[in-house]
């Protein structure tokens, strides 16, 4: 059974950090393509940022220099280093994997973990 369990969520005020990390097991971590999506209220989920199982990485335009994702593969985990908090931020943050193969896609969802920076 595969699980992607999210934590590191949390309230944080304008300009402050956090670390969220998303624990997989169930799958090769390693040859996944692991991301982080976001939905806020009344908006649609969208991609924060991803990294391939290469190392390769993907950020949304709005937090390009601010977030940084990183994975370590000995501890099927993937991080997301939140920097420089804004209101805008505020959302559920779903871990995400993704594994393309020429005749099937293969993807896992998280359930989510709250972050809410206040002003």
């Amino acid at each position: 059974q595969v699980q992607l369990v999210e934590s590191g969520g949390g309230l944080v005020q304008v300009g402050g950090s956090l670390r969220l990390s998303c624990a997989a097991s169930g799958i090769i971590f390693s040859i996944y393509t692991m991301g982080w999506y976001r939905q806020a209220p009344g908006k649609e989920r969208e991609l924060v940022a991803s990294i391939t199982s290469g190392g390769s990485t993907n950020y949304a335009d709005s937090v390009k220099g601010r977030f940084t994702i990183s994975r370590d593969n000995a501890k099927n985990t993937v991080y997301l280093q939140m920097n420089s908090l804004k209101p805008e931020d505020t959302a559920v943050f779903y871990c995400h994997a993704e594994r393309l193969r020429s005749s099937s896609t293969s993807v896992y969802w998280g359930r989510g973990t709250q972050v809410t920076v206040s002003s």
